[in-house]
């Protein structure tokens, strides 16, 4: 069951300010304010970490919107607190809010190094490339002391196996000695997200992840250690960020950035409403003004879940959107659309147990 919250207390270094029942829970507790008595106020919800004891790590992906078919997440929920993040909604199928369990509330896959190890040395295994850490960042705060990732991408590299990553933390220039490794026989794709170079926008927008700055920075070392960049303008928040799409794209650019590409926000679920409790607590004078927008974007609804439009919404405003994104990246140089990175699988390995990659866990 939910925990509850009395009021809509902005939380420091976290996304959201509520905590509400996800939509398979059957019983809802609401905090009532009665006069007599109050808990302690606290800067933020505390973390609390646990084991997901999960006996497979790939999963399969059939999307015609994403290009890959499998796929590993070394974590459930996310610190970053990213409030428009759309894996919040699948913190209720582990009976947990979307809103600030998500944030608080993590689960670690402790033996993922080793069960991939045993998935990829399966006689009927097919190598394809595995994107890492799509649904929340691999690169979460708790992957420094953890290391889950880095023990999911040695077990890739001594196999030989391509990998895609997308993230917006500067943790991963930690592991620059695997991703060279990789990315010398074309086996490593990285994307960085950036979805706003204003630091003040970020702080509330996404409180835990890196500055832009940093995510610049990220870009600019990783192409100089030979690593091919793609920049990730996502998502795109009509009449709150979306005026920064050209200057994104820019600063990618001269920073070594290869590739580019972008994503229209979307509210699926729960999320819509987090969304709008964000713009109540921050941008009440145009809440209004971009909830419209994006409706216009949506067939008239908070949320377009259908494959083919999801990602990049329909209608003149999308449209717009669309122009001004081919438009800039032509003029910059980047890649085109549809010329992605061809990764290699020929060099794949089935790999040999080793005690070495369960990192102690």
């Amino acid at each position: 069951m939910a925990r509850a919250f009395i009021g809509h207390q902005t939380f420091k270094g976290r996304g959201t300010s509520s905590n509400p029942a996800g939509r398979f829970e059957s019983a809802v507790r609401e905090a009532v304010d009665d006069g007599w008595y109050r808990e302690e106020v606290v800067d933020s919800p505390n973390e609390i970490v646990q084991p997901d004891k999960a006996r497979t790590v790939i999963t399969s992906n059939d999307s015609p919107d994403v290009g890959f078919d499998n796929s590993i997440n070394p974590y459930r929920g996310c610190s970053h607190g990213c409030v428009y993040c759309f894996a919040r909604p699948s913190h209720g199928y582990l009976g947990l809010s979307p809103g600030l369990d998500f944030e608080t509330r993590l689960f670690y896959k402790a033996d993922a190094a080793k069960l991939l190890q045993g998935e990829l040395a399966r006689p009927g295994y097919v190598c394809k490339p595995i994107a890492l850490g799509i649904n929340t960042d691999a690169y979460q705060p708790l992957e420094k002391r953890l290391q889950i990732t880095r023990g999911i991408l040695s077990v890739l590299e001594q196999s030989r196996h391509p990998v895609t990553i997308v993230t917006k933390s500067a943790l991963i220039l930690r592991d620059l000695d695997l991703l060279t490794s990789l990315a010398k026989d074309q086996l490593l794709s990285v994307a960085v997200s950036v979805t706003s170079l204003d630091a003040e926008l970020k702080r509330t927008l996404e409180p835990r992840t890196a500055s832009p700055q940093a995510r610049l920075r990220v870009i600019r070392e990783l192409t100089a250690s030979g690593i091919p960049v793609t920049v990730l303008v996502a998502p795109v928040i009509p009449a709150i960020t979306d005026h920064e799409l050209e200057s994104i794209l820019e600063a990618a650019r001269e920073a070594g950035a290869v590739g580019a590409g972008y994503v229209l926000l979307r509210l699926p679920y729960e999320l819509k409403d987090l969304f709008r409790e964000w713009l109540a607590n921050h941008y009440p004078d145009r809440a209004q003004h971009v909830m419209s927008l994006i409706r216009q974007s949506r067939g008239g609804r908070d949320n377009d879940p259908n494959f083919g439009s999801r990602m990049k919404g329909t209608g003149p405003y999308a449209e717009l959107l669309r122009r001004r994104f081919e438009l800039a990246s032509r003029r910059l140089g980047f890649r085109a659309a549809g010329e992605r990175q061809n990764l290699s699988t020929c060099l794949f390995r089935a790999p040999v147990a080793s005690p070495q990659l369960t990192l102690g866990f």
